[in-house]
């Protein structure tokens, strides 16, 4: 059981980071590094969503 919690844990830090970057990214008008930079991370959160939290989503459905 607390395997699942883990997996929770880590999914909401995940969306947490994932909206953070998001946040960043929206403000990098002036800053074509900062535009950069956060492109690759939410490149790299997807990853992270694809490896945890679409496993999240598939144990809920049980």
């Amino acid at each position: 059981m607390s395997h699942r919690t883990d997996l929770k844990e880590i999914d909401t830090k995940i969306r947490s980071l994932k909206k953070t970057v998001h946040e960043l990214n929206q403000m990098s008008d002036h800053f074509p590094a900062l535009a950069r930079n956060t492109s690759r991370i939410l490149a790299s959160i997807r990853m992270l969503e694809i490896n945890i939290t679409d496993i999240v989503g598939l144990d809920g459905q049980d």
